[in-house]
C-alpha cells in the first residue's frame, strides 16, 4: 500500500480567540503567511468595515436583517454578539474545509469557540491569547487608533468576562512579546496535526494491512 492509499485526514479546525489587542489577528496573519493550508475563515458581521478592511477577505459586511435571516435558515456553524455586533461563520464552509482536509484558522470570540468545539470536538484546537496584562491591554488598545474613548472602554469591561472563559481552552498563549507567543502558536498547529483523533484512521488502515498480511510478505 502507497501513501496514496492511505485515508486522507480530515481537516483542522483552529480556534484563535482573545480580549480586543492582545494580539490574535497579528499571529493569525502569521500563521496563514507561513502554512499554505491553512485558510482563513472569513466571518459574517453586521459591524461596519474599518480602515484597510476588504470585502471577502477580512470579513463578509452584511445588515442585520440579513444575517438574522442566515441565523433562521441554519446557514451558521457558530454566531455571537460581540461588542454589539453579530459575527458567524457559515456550516458550508466549514464543512468543504474539513471534508478537503484543509486546516481553517478562525478568529472568533469565545462565544463561537464553545459552539464550534460541541460541533466539532474531534477537529477542533483552541487557543486563547493572553495579555501580559491589563495595562498593557489599554495601552495597545488606544495605540492602535482604530475606535474612539468609549469603544475602547467598553472593550476592556468586556475583556473582563472574556478572560473568565479561558477553561473553554486547551491552549494558553502570554502575548507579552509576539515572536515567542507565534512560535507557540505554530508548535501547537505542527503538534495538532499529528494529533490521535486526525491520524488515527490512518493508523488503523495500516493496522488492517499487517493484520491481512501477518506474515509481511508481498
Amino acid at each position: 500500500m502507497s501513501s496514496e492509499d492511505l485515508p486522507k485526514p480530515r481537516g483542522l479546525l483552529i480556534v484563535v480567540s482573545s480580549p480586543s489587542g492582545a494580539g490574535k489577528t497579528t499571529l493569525c496573519r502569521r500563521l496563514i503567511s507561513e502554512f499554505p493550508d491553512v485558510i482563513f475563515s472569513v466571518s459574517y458581521t453586521t459591524r461596519p468595515r474599518r480602515r484597510g478592511e476588504e470585502e471577502g477577505v477580512d470579513y463578509c459586511f452584511v445588515d442585520r436583517a440579513r444575517f438574522d435571516a442566515m441565523i433562521e435558515n441554519g446557514e451558521f456553524a457558530e454566531w455571537a454578539d460581540v461588542h454589539q455586533h453579530r459575527y458567524g461563520t457559515t456550516v458550508e464552509a466549514v464543512r468543504q474545509a474539513l471534508e478537503g482536509g484543509r486546516h481553517v484558522l478562525f478568529d472568533i470570540d469565545y462565544q463561537g469557540g464553545r459552539q464550534i468545539k460541541a460541533k466539532f470536538e474531534k477537529e477542533a484546537v483552541l487557543v486563547f491569547v493572553l495579555p501580559p496584562s491589563l495595562d498593557e491591554l489599554e495601552r495597545r488598545l488606544h495605540k492602535r487608533d482604530t475606535d474612539a474613548p468609549e469603544v475602547i472602554e467598553r472593550r476592556l469591561r468586556k475583556a473582563h468576562e472574556e478572560l473568565k472563559q479561558y477553561g473553554i481552552y486547551q491552549y494558553l498563549i502570554v502575548n507579552d512579546d509576539i515572536a515567542r507567543a507565534y512560535d507557540r502558536l505554530r508548535a501547537i498547529y505542527l503538534a495538532a496535526q499529528s494529533g490521535i483523533d486526525r491520524m488515527g484512521p490512518v493508523a488503523e488502515q495500516l493496522v488492517k494491512e499487517a493484520e491481512s498480511d501477518p506474515t509481511g510478505g508481498g
